[in-house]
């Protein structure tokens, strides 16, 4: 029990002083992250996902099982999701998503790093690029009915992503001098979107706890709800039983505000759903490492 212990705050310490970090810095200095949020979505995260995807040590065909668990959880989570917006008369397109959907980019790709190592890492990114999939396809049209996805696909994150997934498949990829120095700008992202994570969370208000209970607890409860009997029936073991359980414990998607926001689909209640939410991993980051781990 003591080792356990040990090895999930070897692997949440680091992950929460970055994002308390940029929490206390935000608080002094009010940063304008626009800029730095579209550098982020247009520079870094495609050449992480790049190269991490690209990468001679990740094989494609060794992480199906795990690929079609994470399409297959956020999926049911979204069903499952549906229910308790009817339960409790919320308004679906606003309760669905932010269920279905968890933050596997600012939050889930630093924790799978520190818990799974480069060698699991691939597979996190892999993930990470499925549910951005789905998210701008299927996550965008539940928002809204009148949601465009093209522009969406054809973001560079999902060009990486599929340019990413072709080279898996083909291990044609650019020479290694070039490749190394993709890697090395792609690798910033993930203490930078800690950060940013931190910053975010300057914006939660008193207020905003009641309008953002049910978003914040419903993703990881129901989320871990179905990804430990999930892995069960797939069959998963191991770094891939653990991943799809981490990746079921996760806080909402951050992306999930921009979409509501987008289509004003009550995106103050959205922000709060995802900001408690986000708060909330303290709590639920730690149970889902210890039923993976």
């Amino acid at each position: 029990m003591t080792e356990l212990l040990a090895r999930i705050a070897q692997v949440i310490v680091p992950v929460f002083l970055v994002v308390a970090i940029g929490y206390v810095y935000a608080r002094r200095q009010k940063p304008d992250m626009r800029e730095f949020n579209r550098m982020v979505l247009d520079v870094l995260s495609p050449l992480l996902v790049y190269t991490a995807l690209a990468g001679k040590e990740f094989q494609l065909r060794d992480h199906l099982p795990l690929l079609a668990g994470g399409a297959l959880l956020i999926v049911a989570t979204g069903a499952a999701a549906w229910l308790v917006a009817r339960a409790a008369r919320t308004q679906v397109r606003t309760l669905v998503p932010v269920v279905m959907f968890t933050n596997c980019g600012n939050m889930g790709l630093p924790l799978a790093l520190l818990a799974f190592g480069p060698q699991g890492f691939g597979a996190a990114v892999a993930l990470f690029s499925i549910s951005n999939l789905l998210h701008f396809s299927l996550g965008s049209r539940i928002t809204s009915s009148a949601a465009t996805t093209r522009e969406l696909l054809l973001s560079p994150l999902m060009i990486s992503s599929a340019l990413g997934f072709a080279s898996a498949m083909t291990g044609v990829r650019p020479p290694d001098m070039l490749f190394t120095g993709m890697k090395l700008l792609g690798d910033a992202m993930v203490p930078l979107m800690l950060f940013a994570l931190g910053v975010r969370l300057t914006q939660l208000r008193r207020r905003d706890v009641p309008r953002g209970l049910l978003g914040a607890f419903a993703r990881p409860l129901v989320g871990l709800a179905l990804a430990v009997p999930l892995a069960w029936a797939l069959g998963l073991e191991g770094m891939a039983r653990a991943q799809l359980i981490l990746f079921g414990a996760l806080p909402p998607a951050v992306m999930q505000y921009l979409l509501a926001e987008r289509y004003e689909q009550e995106p103050e209640r959205v922000a709060a759903m995802i900001l408690l939410g986000n708060a909330l991993a303290v709590v639920f980051v730690p149970l889902g490492l210890a039923l993976a781990l």
